[in-house]
């Protein structure tokens, strides 16, 4: 039987979902360190987690059975996906489920700073009765800058201008206007601009750092800050520095440069204690509807990869959308290099394999063929495929009853 492990406390639909697929699940609810991990795959075929814990080259190199790893949230920078595929091991995330749970909790903050929330409810929790309007502002009319017009950027767009702000973006990379936002030439020109800031970019290691006490510098007097995407992308210091000059009114930060690795731990940061900014603890997508829905995006992908070899919407392989067929399935990922196709049909031809359909896609230096086979007359093949030195995993269907592998690791590029 093969195994999933579901770290980080996965949503329990997951482990429903791969249960009825005949798997066996084992659930665990905090991360696991490097070494922790390794002997956790011992036996493991696919592994959930979210954002805590971290899959290194040694991990994947340590675990020859791993076959697909399933990241329950929309970052995958925690994986190192270089060193997966080139180890045949397929990696999904989720990078839609959650982004109307982080828009909300934008649009909550960006109200909240503006009219000052945080410090009206500190004083009275401390006893001080504070009735002004001192500070306190509508949204309506006011300009929201979004750096960074992807899937959360671009609908948080949208609900902004429902609230009556008139919202500007910038992105890297070209993109469709929605409403009547405006894209901005550049970092710089959309900051001096804005009432307040929200940034929303990815992962990539260009990203870190990348906003620091220039760019708050560059920020409209008064204005109100906001990172919900990678903890690793702000400097820390410089927004506390900007906070308390006065030169920002108000921050709220989601996610941070080191995070505790569970519930409960013992967290700091220089962001602590400094009035009307809002900390909490990388919560943007963790409502009860979203993490639900990306327990059933990602556990659907893992179960749908493992039984028919279908990598759509993997973020490091080829992708191919495939369905179950009533014949053999052989799938082969190898080095993207010329005459592979070639000669995995010839191995075929010479064991007398009646290909009933093929397909193949491209990704880097990765390649995927995936051929359906409805009789072999000869015995040998996968092991012929096996010993192609461009293969890096050879997967093999039976009449979708049930997934075989070939004895021995597969090869690394």
């Amino acid at each position: 039987m093969l195994k999933a492990l579901l770290l980080e406390n996965v949503h329990p639909v997951a482990a429903e979902i791969l249960r009825s697929a005949g798997y066996e699940v084992e659930t665990r609810s905090g991360a696991l360190d490097e070494a922790e991990l390794i002997e956790a795959l011992e036996g493991v075929h696919m592994l959930g987690i979210r954002s805590k814990t971290t899959v290194t080259r040694k991990v994947l190199e340590s675990s020859p059975g791993l076959e697909a790893v399933g990241t329950f949230s929309i970052g995958t920078n925690q994986i190192d996906l270089v060193a997966a595929a080139s180890h045949g091991v397929a990696v999904f995330n989720a990078p839609y489920s959650n982004t109307r749970s982080v828009v909300e909790l934008a649009l909550a903050e960006i109200i909240s700073l503006t009219r000052r929330l945080s410090v009206r409810d500190k004083a009275l929790h401390d006893g001080v009765w504070d009735k002004t309007a001192d500070g306190a502002h509508e949204v309506r009319g006011r300009t929201l800058g979004i750096i960074g017009y992807g899937n959360i950027g671009s609908q948080l767009s949208v609900l902004a201008e429902n609230l009556g702000m008139r919202v500007v973006f910038f992105d890297v990379q070209e993109k469709l206007a929605l409403g009547n936002a405006r894209r901005m030439r550049s970092i710089e020109e959309l900051l001096e601009i804005s009432d307040a800031v929200t940034i929303h970019v990815d992962g990539r290691p260009g990203n870190a750092g990348f906003f620091g006490g220039d760019l708050f510098e560059r920020m409209k007097p008064g204005a109100i800050f906001l990172n919900l995407s990678r903890g690793f992308v702000v400097d820390v210091d410089a927004l506390r520095t900007a906070i308390e000059s006065g030169h920002l009114s108000g921050a709220a930060v989601d996610v941070f440069p080191t995070e505790p690795k569970k519930r409960g731990d013992q967290f700091d940061s220089p962001l602590r204690g400094l009035a009307n900014v809002i900390l909490t603890p990388h919560v943007g997508g963790s409502t009860e509807e979203a993490q639900e829905a990306i327990g059933e995006f990602v556990a659907a992908k893992l179960r749908d990869y493992l039984a028919t070899g279908s990598t759509m919407l993997s973020v490091n392989l080829p992708n191919l959308q495939l369905a179950p067929t009533g014949v053999g399935r052989i799938m082969v990922l190898h080095r993207n290099v010329p005459g592979v196709l070639a000669a995995v049909n010839q191995v075929f031809a010479e064991h007398g394999a009646n290909i009933e359909g093929q397909m193949l896609a491209t990704r880097g230096e990765i390649g995927y063929v995936v051929t359906d086979i409805s009789d072999v007359a000869q015995r040998g093949a996968s092991a012929k495929l096996q010993e192609m030195g461009t293969t890096v995993r050879l997967r093999i269907r039976d009449s979708f009853e049930r997934p075989e592998f070939p004895p021995g690791p597969s090869a690394g590029l």
